[in-house]
Formats: C-alpha cells, structure tokens, sequence
C-alpha cells in the first residue's frame, strides 16, 4: 500500500487576490506567505489548496499525496518502466519525499504527510421513509437564524485532465500502488488507496492535456452540501452545478467554478472501500459517469482551459 490519501492541490495562476477571495467565501482559512497563499481546510494543518501568482494563466504545479515512505524505494524503482520518471525537487518545492512526473507530464509529489486532523462525528442524517419512522416528536431543520454555517471539513479527493485515462490508471495502479474503483470507458476513471479509503481519492476526465478539474471537499451531510453550495454560488459570478447526485461513488454534490475556470465541490455521503482486495470495479455506462441526478451539466464543466487558456472566463 503505498497512496494513502491526498494532500495538497498547487496551481500556478496569474493573480492570488481572486483566488484568496474565492476561497475565503469556500470557508477556507487563509494563509499569505511569501511564495504564495495556503489554503486550509478549518483544524486542519496541510494545506488544501496552494496557490502562487505571476503565470501567464492558470496551471497545475503539481499535486501532492500523502504515502507511505517506506515504500518510496519500490516506487522509484517502478516509474520508469511504466513511462514516468524521477526529477528534481521544483524551485521552492518541498525537498521531503519523493517528486516525479506520470506518464502525461503531470508532476506528483509523494511526501509522508501526518494523518488529518480526526473530524468530529456528525450527527445522523435520519429520514423518515415509508413504514419507517425514525425522526419523531422533532424536526429535522432549524430555522434559518439558528443553521450554523458551513465549513469544508477536509479535502476528499481530486480531479485531474488526462490526455489518456487508461494509461494515467495504469501508473497510479502499478506505480503508485493505488487501485481503480471504477470507470466509464476511457472516458473518467476513480482511484482509490488499497485500504480504508473513500470510493476515490485521485480520478482522470478524458482531455487533449493534463490538467485541474476539481477539489472536492466534505461537509456533514446533505444539507450542508445544498446550504454551502447555493451560498457560494450566489457570492460568484460564475457556473455552478448542483445539488445532485453521482452514480459512480454515491456523493451528494455542488460544484462552483472558480476564477480560473475550473471547480470546487463540496460533497457528502460517498462510498467507502474498506479492504480493495474484496471491491470489484466496474466499468459504468457513459450516460452514469456524471450524475444520477441533478440540474443540467454547465456547457464548459468538462472544458480544460489549461490547454485552451483563450478560453477561459474572464476574471471581474
């Protein structure tokens, strides 16, 4: 078992301000440091998000996930039969564990991060079904004075940009040690760790080029995800998509697009892989590799403007 989990998303963008006030409103805490700005999930240490100013547009730097170190030998070892390759710490990169670009060009940083902050239980989100009562004698919502607000928990899992999913799954599998969850075609693919992990930690979307899709983010229940994501929608002047619901990992979702183009999600209830050696992945119709339901797609969500950075949105 060597992937444990994901860490640290880091993109290059033009400008910090738009993103520091994005994610502020995300309910992220935000950090200014002299390389950039971090972004924390509250209680948590490792940051979510980075971000540093001065490119040209918006690109992924890199992503880091957290692994076992006592394997990072075997990894190396590996890589550069399936097409990757070891390189040198990045300028200003964390000189810990081990640096590395996949097959697609994609810079992966391996670094035994600690283990996140322990989250308080949530309480049960109870319904009352047909001949099943459970919630009696009390109401399920406050009124909207005495709702707490909502902040992101932790970050679950990322979204990559891959120019070939099938081979971006072969190298997070055999390279890195991961497992495939499940997948449509060649078209998206969900990777999990081996043991006690959500139903994905890392997934690749079909695209010309690498790049950022999303970080999603967990909260306590559904409706944090529907209260979290209309009130950052209503803050931001761009696309969203939500509330739904995935087929493949079961997430409830809302996804609100940042200045950049790309999105973030807040989720909840997704599925758990407690021991990969008795999941069985599946390769899922087209028609459910997005939502089982939910509002119609935003005509740009799967639009990697990495590649095309004419494209993308203007920032106001």
């Amino acid at each position: 078992m060597s992937v444990l989990g994901v860490s640290t998303v880091a993109l290059d963008v033009p400008d910090v301000e738009p993103g520091v006030a994005f994610y502020g409103r995300a309910g992220m805490e935000v950090e200014q440091t002299a390389d950039g700005v971090l972004f924390r999930c509250p209680g948590q240490t490792r940051p979510a998000i980075t971000l540093r100013g001065g490119a040209t547009s918006k690109r992924l730097a890199h992503i880091r996930l957290r692994a076992d170190l006592s394997e990072l030998g075997a990894i190396s070892d590996r890589i550069s039969g399936l097409g990757g390759a070891l390189i040198p710490v990045p300028p200003g990169g964390d000189p810990e564990g081990l640096w590395l670009k996949d097959p697609n060009g994609m810079i992966i940083h391996l670094a035994e991060d600690e283990i996140p902050a322990t989250l308080t239980p949530a309480p049960d989100f109870i319904i009352n079904a047909p001949s099943r009562i459970r919630r009696i004698n009390r109401s399920a919502m406050l009124p909207r004075d005495e709702t707490p607000g909502v902040a992101p928990l932790r970050l679950g899992h990322v979204l990559m940009f891959s120019p070939d999913v099938l081979r971006s799954v072969a190298f997070f599998t055999e390279a890195l040690g991961m497992g495939l969850a499940d997948r449509s075609a060649d078209v998206i693919a969900f990777m999990c760790s081996r043991q006690g992990s959500d139903h994905h930690v890392v997934a690749f979307a079909k695209s010309p080029g690498v790049g950022f899709h999303h970080a999603s983010f967990q909260v306590e229940g559904p409706d944090e995800v529907g209260r979290a994501g209309a009130a950052l929608a209503a803050s931001n002047d761009r696309g969203d998509w939500g509330l739904g619901r995935h087929t493949i990992g079961s997430n409830f979702f809302h996804y609100i697009q940042d200045p950049w183009g790309s999105w973030f999600e807040y989720y909840a209830d997704i599925d758990y892989i407690a021991d990969y050696s008795t999941w069985s992945p599946r390769d899922y119709d087209l028609q459910d590799s997005l939502a089982n339901w939910g509002p119609d797609l935003p005509h740009d969500f799967v639009t990697n403007y990495e590649i095309e950075p004419s494209r993308s949105p203007p920032i106001n």
